[in-house]
C-alpha cells in the first residue's frame, strides 16, 4: 500500500498567538516538508486547490512544479484539482507539464472541491454544478486518452479535431476522483475505471464500507480489471511522540479551523470530547503516537482493502518545527511498520 501526505496550504491564526506567518514563509516551509517526505521514501504528496484567504494554493500545478524542483521520487497531486471551475485542456496541459518537470511524476486528483468560491469567481451557475463536474471529467479522459480530440458539450466550446499539447512523460497521466462519500460519484469512477479517493474526516470510518463494496461491484460490472482498481483514503491526521502530547498540540488548531468552516455551514462548534471521539480506535481522525496511527491505518485497510493511505496533517497551521517531527514519525516509523504488515 502507497502511503502520503496531503494538505490544503493552510494559513491560518495560531490560536495561542493570534499571529500568522506570511504566504513566503508558508509556501517556505512547505517545500521543506515536501523535501523531507521525498526523502524520507513517502510515495505521495498531494496539494488542494482553493479561492479563499485561510488557503494559499489556487494553482496547485505551480506549486507542485517547485515541488518537483526539490524532490526525486515522490509522486506529485493535486488533491484536488476543482475541475467543474476550470478548463479541463489548460488542467491537463499544466499537469503534463508538471510531468515533464518531474520525469513522470504527475497525478491530477479531480473532484468538485470542499468549497464554492471558484463558481462565481469563474462565472459559473451553481445550479450547475453536478453537470459540469460530468463533462468537463469526460472531456480531461477524452484528452488524456487522445492526442487529438473532437468533443461538443454543454458549458465549453467544442473542440473539433485539435492536438493538446504537451503530451505527458509517460503515456497518460493518472487521474484519480475524490469524493466525500456521494453515490454517484463513486459510480461515476467505477465505470470509467478510474482511481477513487475517498476523504474520510468525520464519523465513523466503517460508514463507508457501502461505498466502497459498491465502487468495487460497479468497477467489475463496467469490465475493468479488478486487478487494476486503484483505491485511496484520505483523513486528517497528527502524530507526535506520544498521544497526550499529540491531542493537545492538534487539537487548537483543529477546533480552530473546523469550528470556522461550521460556522458557515450551520454545525456547532467543536468540543474537545468530540475531538477525542473522533480520535478513538473508531473515529475518524488519526492524531496520536506512532502506533496509535499506525493502527487505524491497518484498521482502515482491513475494513477497504485500500491501496493508498493519504494523512492529512495540516488543518490548521501547524509550528513549521512541530509538522516536519510530525512527517518524520510517519517516514520512520509508521509507514515502515505499515508495509511490514502489510507485506
Amino acid at each position: 500500500m502507497e502511503l502520503g501526505i496531503s494538505t490544503f496550504v493552510e494559513l491560518t491564526p495560531d490560536p495561542a498567538t493570534g499571529s500568522t506567518i506570511t504566504p513566503y514563509e508558508r509556501f517556505q516551509n512547505l517545500l521543506e516538508e515536501v523535501k523531507l517526505a521525498d526523502q524520507l521514501g513517502l510515495d505521495v504528496f498531494a496539494i488542494g486547490e482553493h479561492h479563499r484567504p485561510d488557503y494559499l494554493v489556487s494553482s496547485p500545478a505551480t506549486v507542485l512544479a517547485a515541488a518537483a524542483t526539490v524532490t526525486k521520487n515522490i509522486r506529485l497531486s493535486s488533491a484536488v484539482s476543482v475541475l467543474s471551475s476550470d478548463d479541463p485542456v489548460r488542467v491537463f496541459q499544466q499537469f503534463a507539464t508538471l510531468d515533464l518537470i518531474s520525469g513522470g511524476r504527475a497525478e491530477i486528483m479531480a473532484g468538485r472541491g470542499s468549497f464554492i468560491e471558484s463558481f462565481p469567481l469563474f462565472g459559473y451557475d451553481l445550479d450547475d454544478y453536478n453537470t459540469l463536474f460530468e463533462e468537463k471529467l469526460k472531456l480531461l479522459v477524452a484528452i488524456n486518452n487522445s492526442e487529438k480530440v473532437t468533443w461538443k458539450g454543454k458549458h465549453r466550446a467544442p473542440i473539433d479535431n485539435l492536438g493538446i499539447y504537451p503530451r505527458p512523460y509517460h503515456d497518460k497521466l493518472p487521474i484519480w476522483i475524490a469524493i466525500g462519500g456521494t453515490p454517484a460519484s463513486v459510480y461515476r469512477a467505477a465505470k470509467l475505471g478510474l482511481p477513487l479517493t475517498i476523504a474520510i474526516i468525520g464519523g465513523k470510518p466503517e460508514q463507508f464500507v457501502p461505498h466502497v463494496n459498491y465502487y468495487k461491484e460497479e468497477y467489475a460490472k463496467a469490465g475493468h480489471d479488478a486487478a487494476q482498481l486503484q483505491l485511496c483514503i484520505n483523513s486528517h491526521a497528527y502524530i507526535a511522540d506520544d498521544s497526550k502530547q499529540a491531542a493537545d498540540e492538534f487539537f487548537p488548531v483543529y477546533a480552530q479551523v473546523m469550528s470556522r468552516i461550521g460556522k458557515e455551514r450551520g454545525w456547532p462548534p467543536t468540543t474537545r470530547d468530540q475531538f477525542e471521539y473522533m480520535r478513538s480506535p473508531v473515529g475518524a481522525l488519526l492524531v496520536g503516537s506512532p502506533q496509535q496511527v499506525t493502527d487505524k491505518i491497518l484498521y482502515e485497510h482491513e475494513l477497504f482493502g485500500n491501496t493508498r493511505f493519504m494523512v492529512q496533517f495540516s488543518v490548521g497551521t501547524l509550528p513549521h518545527k512541530q509538522m516536519m517531527h510530525a512527517i518524520e514519525l510517519f517516514g520512520t516509523v509508521v509507514a515502515p511498520a505499515v508495509k511490514k504488515a502489510l507485506a
